[in-house]
């Protein structure tokens, strides 16, 4: 576990490093900036003798800011929403690539220098239902209903100490993090196996210590990496598993609309897998900034 939690540290030591070499000054009062991004993909094949199935794929993507700072206080809100489909010619249905709804927002009042003392609240969940897929017994794929909106939900939030030298690169830490999962209680199983929620419950509370980390920077003209990283350790229970979040978007931009958009997101969580879950998106797409 200690190796996992140095590799994607390491990732983001290096991000906050080659991001300090640029000075720059946070301005007072409101900055607003937002993106809405369309990722398309399309395989289509017709004879072709070394096999291929036709498919195509979508991703919409919402990406909003909006950041306060006078004298020695600042607020900084980010809203992240995505949600993706994909249609093959013969599956029998069309499976999500994506589907996330993410508020997090933190207030900060300035103790020295880059240092604020913080309270953050965290939010997210997912837009739609989650399916299992397997075969019946005649090879027929079928789906199995496993998560849905508001199940799960994660609810967390408290107070701790921010380093900020930017809207694009900051670090915040709480030790004393309150945490709410919230699921349908129709889905939970024996064992905790249903997001860590005991069977016929709802949610489950979690008390622990939680780090939340951004760097946002230009790698070469054109070329932008964003990376995010979030840790979180249960006092209550098992605090060894360190739960992580680790979300790295790279945007390479073509003209003022188009770009190739990379996205690589890990998650370790006991509670939902025992492993680490992986998603990679990369394609063209179209993009409107306001």
């Amino acid at each position: 576990m200690k190796k996992r939690i140095l590799s994607v540290a390491l990732v983001l030591s290096f991000s906050l490093t080659f991001a300090q070499g640029k000075k720059i000054i946070i301005k007072e009062g409101w900055s607003k900036k937002g993106k809405v991004t369309l990722l398309f993909s399309q395989f289509g094949f017709s004879n072709w003798i070394t096999g291929g199935e036709n498919n195509v794929a979508g991703n919409l993507g919402l990406d909003y800011d909006f950041n306060y700072a006078k004298k020695n206080t600042t607020w900084d809100t980010k809203a992240l929403a995505s949600y993706g489909l994909t249609k093959t010619k013969n599956g029998e249905f069309a499976k999500k690539t994506d589907d996330r709804f993410e508020l997090n927002s933190v207030v900060g009042i300035k103790a020295s220098k880059n240092w604020y003392y913080s309270a953050f609240f965290n939010f997210k969940t997912q837009f739609s239902k989650g399916y299992i897929y397997k075969k019946d017994d005649n090879g027929k794929e079928i789906r199995i209903e496993h998560t849905n909106f508001l199940s799960p939900a994660e609810l967390s939030l408290g107070p701790g100490m921010q380093w900020k030298k930017s809207n694009e690169l900051k670090f915040n830490i709480a030790p004393a993090t309150s945490k709410l999962i919230i699921v349908d209680k129709n889905f939970t199983l024996p064992n905790n196996a249903y997001f860590g929620v005991e069977e016929g419950k709802g949610t489950k509370f979690e008390l622990g210590f939680s780090a939340a980390g951004f760097a946002k920077f230009e790698i070469v003209e054109n070329v932008t990496m964003e990376n995010i990283l979030i840790l979180f350790s249960d006092y209550l229970e098992n605090p060894q598993n360190v739960d992580i979040d680790y979300t790295m978007n790279i945007l390479m931009k073509v003209n003022s609309h188009l770009s190739t958009n990379f996205t690589f997101q890990t998650v370790y969580d006991n509670n939902s897998y025992r492993g680490f879950q992986i998603r990679e998106v990369f394609g063209a797409g179209f993009n409107y900034k306001f």
